[in-house]
């Protein structure tokens, strides 16, 4: 078959599978009423919206997620895979369709995740005038305030794990929807959104002069059905945090070799990854990435530290040590899906935390040392990509929707094999990510399946992107189809001019 076929096709299968995943997915957000956990009273006029309770089971739900995931993933491969064959279709369908897609997830409730509820339940806390680092939303039912309905039981008992400026937003939302569960989650639902759109803007901007690299951005970012679901519909705060991390990478402008950024830029930058940090801690590995590309100049690597300190330490002053303990809240626990559930057991993970950490930082070197040029006028992309893919693949506590720190970066990267091992995690985290309580039974045949994907296919998954990650930096075959265009030999260090600018 001729090569423009194969990418037509290509094309219409990603176009099929983009868009059965999205029709999915907002049924699934129309009918959350019908399965979904916590229960909501949704307001009279909306938003959010819904439709009336059907006959879908927790277990229906679960399989057809499945199917979306399926679906959209597989519509991304083909679309991947068009782009290298030479496909390039107008972004204008594209484009609308995922404005659409997000534009109707963000005005129905949230969906495939209780996170958001935990949110309001933390905003709400604030507005009765108590810190969420203290109290946690068990209280509110014990006061039986008119959240407590809608609090989740998983996360019941622990205070806020997030930083001081999501604990502000979740504040504002909550002075925003009252006592409604239902509006305070669409507020945050609605800021997610802007923010979603401010990285595609950013990405579309950045990229317009190579058509094929402003293709593949908008089809790891803004129409990718993993990101419409884990971020999207579920209302996971991440995507704020990621947002202010890649302006404050993209603020530092292009840098010619041993040119600094100007200080309103070196300020701008540091401010933005404070913010991002402030958001989410792990966000903090941002600024190692801007550390790395200022190290030649004290001076400016001060600036943007000053300004990035003076943003994030007023918060965890003001909330005081409960706060700054929620960073290490989690430091040696492992989520359920990890690589780590093959080699560990419940009461084996003492020192889990330190072997992770060690593991990171072997990783994030190596793939700093390997990792193709990127964009050497812009320093800083690479060195933070290589840190965060290897907290991604490494840190024992994941779940699919921290991802969107790595992919707000690798949609700024050219195209490699690093993709798939992006990609194939995120999406086996998707499918194997409980959509009620964690526990609550499918059904035989389901129960079954969720089992085997988060007992064997997550952790494998996550396992083989873990090595493969290590067998690329190693082997330097990043470029599946143009294998003259990988990085040279192990001796190409990350101080050599032709891998950093």
């Amino acid at each position: 078959m001729h090569e423009r076929a194969r990418a037509r096709i290509l094309t219409w299968l990603a176009a099929t599978g983009i868009g059965a995943s999205a029709l999915i997915m907002i049924a699934l957000s129309l009918l959350r009423d019908s399965w979904g956990y916590p229960p909501i009273v949704l307001p009279a006029g909306g938003p959010p919206w819904d439709l009336p309770p059907e006959h879908v089971s927790l277990a229906a739900a679960t399989v057809l997620l499945w199917i979306a995931v399926i679906a959209g993933t597989g519509g991304i491969i083909a679309g991947l895979a068009a782009i290298s064959r030479g496909a390039r279709p107008s972004l204008r369908w594209p484009l609308i369709t995922a404005a659409i897609v997000v534009a109707v997830l963000t005005v129905l409730p949230p969906a495939g995740s209780t996170d958001a509820f935990d949110y309001a339940a933390y905003g709400r806390i604030m507005v009765l005038g108590h810190s969420p680092y203290l109290m946690t939303p068990y209280h509110l039912r014990l006061t039986h305030d008119a959240l407590a309905r809608s609090v989740p039981v998983v996360w019941q008992h622990l205070a806020s794990v997030y930083g001081p400026l999501a604990t502000v937003e979740q504040f504002l939302a909550a002075k925003l929807g009252g006592t409604s569960a239902a509006r305070i989650t669409f507020w945050l639902k609605l800021w997610n959104s802007a923010a979603f759109a401010l990285v595609a803007l950013a990405a579309d901007r950045l990229l317009r002069s190579d058509p094929a690299r402003r293709l593949r951005a908008h089809l790891l970012w803004t129409a990718n059905p993993l990101l419409w679901w884990d971020i999207i519909a579920a209302g996971h705060l991440d995507v704020l945090a990621a947002a202010a991390g890649v302006a404050g990478l993209l603020v530092l402008g292009q840098q010619p070799a041993l040119s600094p950024p100007s200080l309103p830029r070196l300020l701008a930058c540091g401010a933005l990854i404070g913010i991002a940090a402030d958001v989410k801690a792990n966000y903090a590995l941002f600024g190692l990435g801007v550390a790395w590309a200022l190290r030649r100049s004290p001076a400016s690597l001060a600036a943007a530290a000053g300004a990035a300190l003076a943003v994030a330490a007023p918060g965890y002053a003001w909330f005081g040590m409960p706060a700054v303990r929620a960073l290490a809240s989690r430091s040696d626990q492992a989520s359920a899906g990890t690589f780590y559930d093959l080699f560990t057991t419940s009461g084996s993970r003492s020192h889990l935390g330190l072997i992770a950490a060690g593991l990171v930082l072997v990783v994030a070197v190596l793939a700093l040392r390997r990792l193709p040029a990127g964009m050497p006028d812009r320093p800083a992309l690479r060195p933070a990509l290589a840190v965060s893919v290897a907290w991604m693949l490494f840190w024992p506590y994941q779940y699919p929707w921290y991802a969107v720190m790595v992919l707000c970066l690798l949609a700024l990267y050219p195209p490699s094999r690093l993709d798939w091992l992006v990609l194939a995690p995120v999406a086996a985290g998707t499918i194997s990510a409980p959509l009620g309580i964690p526990g609550a039974s499918l059904g035989r045949a389901a129960d079954l399946i969720h089992g085997l994907s988060v007992r064997v296919l997550s952790p494998l998954v996550l396992l083989a992107a873990a090595g493969g990650l290590v067998a690329l930096c190693l082997s330097g075959r990043w470029q599946p189809h143009n294998p003259e265009a990988d990085p040279g030999p192990p001796s190409a260090c990350p101080c050599s001019p032709r891998t950093t600018a």
